[in-house]
């Protein structure tokens, strides 16, 4: 597992780097844009582009709070957490969220104000023209942000850079606004600074709901799941595998387990030999170390215990809740039989399994019978 180990520490060395070169060009841009803005709103007046360079700072302040993350997030496993501090860029994922959300209120506030007190804007070509410019660098800046967010899986980098895109939006908000007023005399300009606090407000909601789920677990990708199935069913004896469970200890930093199904006439040599090769090639293609590989052993050679798992599977599957059946061995000797039942979340798991284990007894009195219920966490 030390090869594994390097590899992870170069991949999270390589992702900060990433991260924090993202985060520095968007803390200048936005503060860049904040002096431009700021300077066109105090003398033209105008609430809606003072709002909207608050919001480039609440940007600045948020990539300052993405770097920190990530040196952080980046620490190497210690004694005290020995499998890393990666979920701490949740935290600084939590932390963005909650300036954009600040932001976002504050901005509702002035404007309502503005709304119930107006003032006169005074726009003039200057103004439009450094609005036009800070709507380009936004549009440029966001797409940026995004894409190098979505290459090394950071979450506050992919927020960071929606927020940018709707920031580009915003601000056309405003440019349109100033250009009615110049053409009509008509002053907007409040009114868009409550439509661009609504904006910022939902934003903040949306990346704090986003980042709330990452950090109370939620279920897993159905790709991933059905690709890491996939790798392991390609190799040789392994007949299945079932209760795929990831545990995520930041971006990129995947553990996990699986049951595999294999013939009972393997030793357990070969086994040892099954679970390493599998462990390898789940990681260098997925990056998922799985840490626990479980067997479920499979009749190969027992007529006898074929037909009673197809009259098992049977009855087990006629019930809607019950959403698959694995890991059945039928010891016909010793008169035993035990298998896994994935239980949807619909219905008393108690109740359920209760019921079923009468329904095997009144199939096999004479067989001692051993139901696992499953949690259907993945599909």
């Amino acid at each position: 597992m030390s090869k594994q180990s390097d590899d992870i520490a170069i991949l999270a060395s390589s992702r900060e780097k990433v991260i924090v070169k993202t985060s520095v060009i968007g803390i200048v841009t936005n503060l860049f844009l904040v002096g431009f803005k700021a300077f066109v709103g105090l003398v033209s007046n105008s609430i809606a582009v003072i709002l909207d360079a608050v919001n480039n700072l609440s940007d600045a302040l948020s990539s300052v709070v993405t770097i920190i993350g990530a040196k952080l997030g980046a620490k190497q496993p210690d004694k005290k957490h020995p499998l890393g501090y990666g979920r701490i860029e949740y935290l600084s994922s939590m932390i963005v969220a909650a300036l954009v959300l600040y932001a976002g209120i504050t901005s509702l506030v002035e404007s309502v104000k503005k709304i119930i007190h107006p003032e006169a804007a005074d726009y003039n070509t200057v103004s439009i023209i450094i609005i036009s410019v800070a709507i380009i660098a936004k549009l440029i800046l966001g797409m940026y942000v995004k894409k190098q967010g979505k290459k090394v899986n950071s979450g506050a980098l992919t927020a960071s850079g929606s927020d940018a895109l709707f920031d580009a939006i915003l601000s056309s908000s405003v440019l349109a606004s100033a250009i009615i007023f110049l053409t009509f005399k008509i002053s907007l300009e409040a009114y868009v600074g409550v439509i661009i606090a609504g904006f910022i407000i939902k934003a903040g909601i949306e990346m704090m709901i986003e980042t709330l789920n990452d950090i109370i677990g939620k279920r897993e990708d159905t790709e991933t799941v059905r690709e890491l199935k996939d790798i392991i069913c390609k190799e040789e004896n392994v007949l299945g595998a079932y209760d795929v469970t990831l545990f995520n200890y930041g971006p990129n930093k995947n553990y996990g387990s699986v049951h595999i199904e294999l013939p009972d006439t393997l030793s357990v040599d070969e086994v040892d030999k099954i679970t390493r090769k599998i462990q390898v090639d789940v990681f260098h293609k997925t990056g998922i170390i799985l840490t626990g590989i479980g067997v479920y052993s499979f009749n190969t050679s027992n007529d006898e215990a074929a037909k009673m798992r197809n009259a098992v599977q049977k009855k087990v599957m006629s019930h809607e809740w019950a959403l698959q059946m694995h890991g059945f061995y039928a010891d016909t000797e010793n008169k035993t039989l035990r298998f896994d039942v994935v239980v949807s979340f619909d219905v008393d798991r108690k109740e359920a399994i209760k019921n079923l284990y009468n329904d095997i007894c009144s199939l096999y009195p004479d067989y001692e019978v051993l139901i696992v219920p499953d949690t259907d966490i993945a599909d």
